[in-house]
């Protein structure tokens, strides 16, 4: 055979089937562009900010991840849309051989365009990425723009690979399918109660997680177990819980013998299998989109009220040995500083403590080296009754065996606490302490102990010493008083630790600016891949439903009773994927106030409103969508 001849098939079979390649060429493309985008803004060597940098290269592994299954995915309908086409290919004389290398140059086409248009696309809009991020982290990082030869080699090497990959799968089915085999009867699917049973299982442990989980970082580390038992959940449920219920509806004579219910019931019965997966992928995408987008917008919307949460005062110094020159060297720095910057100190606080990792089970509260996730845990700091009575302005008389506590998360409940072996009274539990405002959300309980004298604390732990203060004046002259008092601070006290808004605040935008920047880019390719996995379930369902409707029409249902039909089977399976998701959500929306609390993010209602308006938006989108692949739908069915 001519060599020609493969090219020829190849351009024509690609044209004849421009409804399934043209979508599936556009979203090699766009992934192929968002991968090189992505690549290279993390190779770019104006990218000196470790925290920036790992989310960028953790955003990379994710599109490699997404870029294999997705394409696999799609390459896996089209083959299949496409086995009639070969085996008439076939029947007329060309071997299985010869289809192979038709396909071989097929795939060559589609794999060249989809990595050159990627390409090309990706340096075009590179630019635009780099000062979008620019501007969502207030210009605070220095990047320098270019073109990246690394990320272009590496993206023609790793899409190369997964078409090349592709291809082989498609020679596979090629060879294991019977391509003179006429259409076969398909049998009706059985009710696999096992999978129903594991996905209902699955999916309660899920949702149990996310419900009953309390501690912050409790949420965090469980978070991914929860996440990986509702995509199995859901999964299964879509795949067997469907076929029952809809085997449950069919043995309900009112509901299945009535013309709008009897032709999609039955015909939804022998495809869901199919359909179950493929509504099972949208369920999974939509949800990912929805609470990835909304968790990010939260991070970027909640700055100020993350910093508020971080910081409650400007400045936080801790010098961890406590004594009278320490103390006193510490102030003197402080007050020649801002003395020379002309900035005022105000609501400052100055106090020493005693702190330690505690786990308090029953009455006793028993020290650790580090934390653990467990909701025993507590921070403890230690304070004696002058330094409490001076802070708080208050007048408070302990006895030897007599100590206070206050939390700022609930309240801890005890009469009593035996702390390194001795026991105290609780004198009274502190509803309140005006320099430890309470917090419903914190990255770990913490609790305050007031002692009658020091030497109680010191027989526990070391004394560290605390200097909290406000600034006011100028925001220049504040941030190079800061920035001095840093650098001396960490040359007398390199064991201490210095905190401040002003100075952490890029830090800060830094990284929620990056995962907000994340958020949106892998949200953009995740409603990409589900739009596209829409369409391909539509046209699908198509051609599936197409001869049987025109039987139903040939025995006498009117066009009226089918179109009907068709819009109660679409809009009962169109729409079931998104409902699930946003079910999906709301009982994740606990888990991941913990979750943000970490993060610092203590504004629930901010949360809830990003979230109710991230789903608002994503339903429309989602409505439109529909709107566009039902009439290609229809098209094929008429």
């Amino acid at each position: 055979m001519n060599n020609f001849i493969y090219e020829k098939l190849a351009v024509t079979n690609l044209k004849n089937n421009r409804k399934t390649y043209v979508p599936y060429i556009f979203t090699g493309v766009l992934t192929v562009m968002m991968f090189y985008i992505i690549d290279a803004l993390s190779k770019g060597e104006g990218i000196t900010q470790n925290t920036l940098k790992i989310c960028l290269q953790y955003a990379t592994g994710v599109i490699i991840v997404f870029a294999v299954i997705f394409l696999f995915y799609t390459n896996s309908f089209l083959i299949k849309r496409r086995k009639k086409e070969i085996g008439v290919y076939n029947i007329l004389g060309m071997g299985k051989r010869h289809i192979a290398r038709m396909m071989a140059v097929e795939t060559i086409l589609t794999a060249g365009i989809s990595i050159l248009g990627g390409l090309v696309f990706g340096i075009i809009f590179g630019k635009l990425m780099y000062l979008l991020l620019l501007k969502i982290l207030h210009n605070s990082v220095d990047m320098q723009f270019s073109v990246n030869g690394t990320a272009i080699v590496q993206t023609v090497i790793l899409f190369a690979g997964i078409f090349l990959l592709t291809y082989l799968y498609n020679i596979l089915q090629i060879q294991l399918v019977n391509l003179h085999g006429g259409n076969q009867g398909e049998k009706e699917p059985k009710s696999r109660w096992l999978l129903v049973i594991v996905g209902v299982a699955a999916l309660g442990n899920g949702y149990w997680i996310a419900l009953t989980t309390e501690a912050p970082l409790e949420a965090l580390l469980k978070f991914f177990v929860a996440v990986v038992c509702v995509i199995i959940g859901t999964y299964a449920l879509f795949i067997a819980g469907s076929i029952v219920v809809l085997k449950i509806l069919r043995k309900n004579k009112a509901y299945y013998y009535n013309p709008k219910h009897f032709t999609s019931v039955s015909g939804m019965i022998y495809r869901m299998k199919q359909n179950g997966a493929g509504l099972a992928n949208i369920c999974v995408l939509s949800t990912m989109v929805l609470v990835m987008v909304s968790t990010t917008v939260s991070l970027y919307a909640g700055m100020e009220d993350i910093l508020d949460s971080r910081f409650p005062r400007d400045v936080s110094i801790v010098c961890n040995e406590a004594d009278t020159n320490n103390e006193e060297t510490l102030q003197r720095l402080i007050k020649e500083q801002c003395e020379k910057a002309g900035v005022k100190i105000t609501d400052r606080v100055r106090y020493r403590y005693g702190s330690m990792n505690a786990v308090l089970k029953g009455n006793n509260l028993e020290k650790i080296e580090q934390y653990y996730p467990d909701n025993h845990f507590y921070y403890v700091e230690m304070i004696t009754q002058e330094e409490y009575n001076r802070i708080e302005k208050q007048n408070v008389s302990l006895k030897e065996q007599e100590i206070l506590t206050y939390t700022t998360n609930g309240k801890c409940g005890k009469k009593q606490i035996n702390i390194a072996g001795q026991n105290y009274q609780v004198k009274k539990e502190l509803s309140e302490m005006t320099s430890q405002p309470k917090s419903t959300v914190e990255m770990y309980k913490t609790l305050y102990i007031v002692f009658a004298n020091a030497e109680q604390i010191e027989r526990i732990e070391s004394f560290s010493y605390a200097d909290k203060f406000n600034l006011k004046g100028d925001d220049g002259k504040q941030k190079e008083t800061l920035e001095q008092i840093q650098n001396e601070f960490y040359e007398k006290f390199p064991d201490g630790t210095m905190e401040s808004r002003m100075l952490s605040r890029s830090s800060f935008y830094e990284l929620y600016g990056g995962l907000f920047f994340i958020g949106i880019y892998l949200g953009s390719m995740f409603i990409m891949a589900t739009v596209l996995i829409i369409y391909y379930k539509q046209i699908s369902e198509g051609y599936d439903d197409r001869e049987r409707y025109q039987i139903m029409q040939k025995v006498g249902m009117s066009k009226k009773e089918v179109k009907r039909s068709i819009r109660s089977q679409v809009l009962s399976v169109f729409f079931l994927p998104l409902v699930v998701a946003v079910i999906h959500v709301a009982v994740a929306f606990k888990v991941m106030t913990k979750i943000l609390g970490v993060l610092n993010l203590t504004n629930v209602s901010l949360f809830a409103v990003c979230t109710i308006i991230t789903i608002a938006v994503f339903a429309v989108f989602y409505i439109i969508v529909y709107s566009i692949t039902a009439k290609e739908y229809y098209r094929i069915v008429n």
